[in-house]
């Protein structure tokens, strides 16, 4: 039981008085890792360890994810003194060769370039291209352990906040420290505590919105299965700061192994006095609770969000009054996403004046990404905000794959624009995205190439728009269906070109009318690829061509001269829609044929033409 600062040092420096092994292998056992085969590697390295009576000399750390999501299943070997090394892609046969070459790293076999890991001190993460603070502990430690998590600096932050500060000491940090809300409207968080603290004492609440929803966003999701312990002790500091003894995490049901983490931290920090009552002998009492969501992305909106914890729908309503005044049950209530929890702890630790050393003046600190689609390295980043999009997609991303050429980069989840080459430069912070059309949002990055439609991804994020809309307001639930109308014209080709001043028109009156932000924002994907794209939407409406051979309605295949009559295209056909004799040229019947691409995957000899 750690019952005050005294047991707590005394902890920490037991642990480290017991050591660690000379070498450590860390094998990344997040969602990502184990879904690439992270689980029968583990099982090997466990057998082939004890077959060689190494278990004594070598400790195996479960960790989370280190954010390589493309080289999974990724083991890494640390030796001491020696340095350490990243193996990606592993197989278990590969096993007995990492272990057989622990002492010289296995040099023949795949590496990964270690870019990745930066400590949180002001000195390592000043001008590196990755600085990790909300995941420096992710994929360096077990989280199932309280052990590792103490050892590296764990609830310190909270022990200095309830035996070294005032509850107003603590909402001064935060405040001058510049962190803004990561969950995508980028609120100041002291700020927002700030206006739960003045409400009259009484029941008060902290909320973690772990409800993300973002097509191709991992973050939270990463955070709470690598270091769920550090939202544990955020939340925890926001309630001595506000003066709430409950904490509540609204988490997706489908985050199964974050759920399983975080019930096993919560235990953890009860059954060791870091949660429950009178933390550190300090007076001040503090539980937290799971609950879970169905996954609606409209309760990633704080109202919404909190009517879904009272057993209501998850429908947002209209503000003020603001959750920080009358929130969950109609108490003070503060909102706050993982990411944003995760950086609390290091704050506290190292000063507001450390924070603010990171990142632009406007947006201190470092944000998380979660870089995914046309790109090489496909994972999680997290860098120093106004970093610049082009560092991030070719640099850490390693540029586009197979060779093929950058089309766009949509930032913002489904509310985020799409932005084109010339804005690859642009520093990525709160107002330089909003300034070209887009947004910062929660922290999904989609990188796109030259065979992707835009007016077909504008399309789909609206379809995404259209599923999650709550339905509650008019502009939300009908404007955005016929925003959706008018692209689904488009991309059949039956659109004219009056259709361009109507989409605009509809977009800007359901971004002033929406009831809640998600709704506002909707209409982003459209404006932005019109802004950036309109030849695209020009050569559908005005040539009845899609540029990227995307749009089905629009493409045209047509058998060339090299077609050698082998039949197998129309062997293929599902509609037989392909006839000539072998031998001779054969004839696409335009009629029948429903653009499936079939024949054209499956001849070998280049003789159909995709127009």
């Amino acid at each position: 039981m750690i019952d005050s600062v005294e047991t707590l040092k005394q902890r920490v420096e037991a642990l480290k008085k017991e050591g660690t092994a000379a070498t450590r292998i860390l094998i990344s056992m997040g969602t990502c890792g184990i879904a690439a085969g992270a689980v029968p590697v583990l099982e090997e390295l466990k057998r082939v360890l004890a077959e060689r009576q190494l278990e004594d000399k070598v400790e195996i750390i479960e960790a989370g994810c280190i954010g390589q999501c493309y080289a999974e299943p990724s083991v890494e070997i640390c030796n001491a003194g020696s340095g350490s090394v990243i193996y990606g892609g592993v197989k278990v046969h590969d096993v007995g060769l990492i272990v057989s070459h622990i002492e010289d790293l296995a040099p023949d076999m795949n590496t990964v370039e270690k870019t990745w890991y930066y400590p949180e001190t002001e000195k390592n993460t000043r001008n590196k291209i990755q600085a990790r603070i909300v995941l420096r502990n992710s994929g360096r430690i077990d989280p199932e352990k309280l052990e590792d998590y103490l050892k590296n600096e764990g609830y310190q932050a909270l022990a200095k906040a309830l035996t070294e500060m005032t509850s107003e000491d603590v909402i001064k940090e935060i405040t001058e420290s510049g962190l803004r809300g990561r969950g995508g409207g980028g609120f100041p968080t002291g700020m927002k505590w700030n206006f739960a603290a003045q409400q009259p004492a009484g029941r008060k609440y902290m909320i973690c919105n772990a409800d993300e929803g973002d097509p191709g966003a991992f973050m939270d999701r990463a955070v709470l299965e690598g270091d769920p312990h550090a939202v544990l002790e955020a939340m925890a500091i926001g309630g001595y700061a506000i003066g709430a003894d409950t904490g509540i995490i609204y988490i997706r049901a489908e985050y199964p192994l974050a759920v399983k983490r975080l019930k096993i931290a919560i235990k953890q920090a009860e059954e060791n006095g870091l949660l429950g009552d009178n933390i550190f002998g300090s007076g001040f009492n503090f539980k937290i609770q799971l609950k879970y969501g169905a996954g609606a992305f409209v309760c990633g909106e704080e109202t919404a969000l909190i009517h879904s914890i009272e057993g209501k729908r998850g429908e947002p309503t209209f503000k003020p009054p603001f959750p920080a005044v009358s929130g969950l049950w109609g108490k003070p209530t503060v909102v706050n996403n993982v990411e944003t929890y995760a950086n609390i702890p290091a704050i506290i630790r190292s000063g507001a004046k450390w924070f603010r050393t990171i990142g632009t003046e406007k947006s201190p600190g470092t944000k998380v990404f979660a870089l995914a689609g046309k790109v090489e390295n496909v994972g999680l980043v997290e860098v120093p905000m106004g970093t610049k999009l082009r560092d991030i997609i070719f640099g850490l991303g390693g540029g586009i794959r197979d060779g093929k050429e950058f089309k766009a980069v949509q930032t913002g989840g489904p509310s985020g624009g799409c932005l084109k080459y010339d804005r690859l430069d642009t520093g990525i912070d709160y107002e330089s995205l909003a300034a070209i059309g887009s947004m910062m949002g929660s922290g999904g990055m989609i990188v796109m190439d030259e065979d992707d439609c835009m007016v077909n991804v504008a399309k789909y994020f609206l379809d995404f728009t259209l599923d999650e809309s709550c339905g509650k307001c008019t502009p939300c639930r009908i404007g955005n269906t016929r925003l959706h109308e008018m692209l689904e014209r488009i991309c059949e080709g039956k659109a004219t070109m009056d259709i361009i001043t109507k989409l605009k028109n509809l977009s800007y009156a359901i971004k002033d009318t929406a009831l809640c932000g998600l709704g506002q924002t909707s209409p982003n994907p459209v404006l932005s690829t019109l802004a950036n794209f309109e030849d695209e939407y020009l050569a559908h409406i005005t040539d009845k061509h899609c540029p990227a051979g995307v749009c089905t309605k629009l493409i045209t295949f047509k058998i060339n001269d090299n077609c050698v009559g082998c039949t197998l295209c129309a062997r293929n056909c599902p509609v037989s829609c392909i006839s000539g004799e072998r031998k001779e040229k054969h004839h696409i019947d335009q009629d029948k044929c429903i653009k499936c691409g079939v024949c054209y995957q499956a001849c070998k000899f280049h003789a159909i033409d995709k127009l």
